[in-house]
């Protein structure tokens, strides 16, 4: 036998390329199977980089336009609890109402109309009682904070994408000052303009829930777009990487086998020569 015979004998070319395959092999077997464990076709940029950077920049989309939907469903509770509280507001006006026109009938004498005056009174601090009390996560809805620098909604995923809301004060109900036939005549007139007033601030309130339902049913059809994209590039194939894994299980054991008699030949040369 030859120096290059023995060199060979050595270094065992055929063991080298098998292992060299049966890495590969296991390789590609532990690829599939992480994919079919996660159930997604790209799970690292390796995978496929541009299939990764477009699933990722489509996850942050979806991670934003799913935290908007939460934001506009805490602003319409956040609405909810303003509109409670302008009805308990409405409703203590139209009993303000009920007794003014009581007390501007001379019908009633002058210690009844003193009476009449207190309730009023009572009930106009009530109402400031309420708007002062009316209060979602800590803020003040209808003490006039949100007159003219209103609430601001992020209602989308992107900068800009907000909603602003404004809500007039609803403290400051009318007050008597004297029990008079005219004073209650004068009450009547101011109790009218704050209920046109608080219906007009319904109106709103129901425009602005209005907007955001509609944004929010816009939003759950963007996610469901952006959703069905993101599944189109990322997620994986089951029936092919299960006929693909089939394939490579019979790859490995033909690669170990082969491997296996590759390490025996160099032995069954030395024994020869022993």
């Amino acid at each position: 036998m030859s120096f290059g015979d023995i060199n060979r004998v050595n270094t065992n070319i055929q063991a080298l390329n098998a292992r060299y395959s049966l890495n590969k092999i296991n390789s590609q077997l532990g690829d599939n199977q992480l994919k079919l464990s996660t159930g997604l076709r790209i799970n690292k940029a390796e995978d496929d980089a541009a299939g990764f950077s477009i699933a990722s920049k489509l996850s942050s989309r979806l991670e934003g336009m799913e935290q908007a939907q939460r934001n506009i469903g805490d602003a319409k509770a956040m609405l909810d609890v303003a509109e409670s509280g302008m009805n308990s507001i409405m409703d203590t006006l139209i009993d303000m109402k009920s007794k003014a026109v009581q007390g501007a009938s001379d019908t009633v004498g002058s210690e009844e109309r003193g009476y009449i005056q207190d309730q009023i009174n009572q009930l106009a601090a009530e109402i400031d009682k309420i708007a002062n009390g009316t209060e979602f996560q800590g803020k003040t809805l209808l003490d006039g904070t949100f007159a003219t620098t209103g609430l601001s909604f992020q209602v989308g995923e992107g900068n800009g994408d907000t909603m602003e809301v404004t809500i007039a004060s609803q403290t400051g109900a009318p007050t008597l000052g004297g029990a008079t036939q005219g004073d209650f005549s004068s009450a009547i007139t101011a109790i009218d303009s704050a209920i046109s007033s608080l219906a007009g601030e319904f109106n709103q309130i129901g425009i602005d829930q209005n907007s955001l339902s509609i944004k929010q049913d816009n939003l759950a059809q963007q996610i469901n777009s952006n959703e069905s994209a993101r599944s189109r590039i990322q997620d994986a194939d089951f029936a092919k990487l299960q006929s693909e894994s089939v394939k490579l299980q019979i790859m490995q054991q033909t690669a170990t086998s082969a491997f296996a008699q590759a390490n025996a030949g160099p032995q069954t040369v030395l024994n020869f020569l022993g």
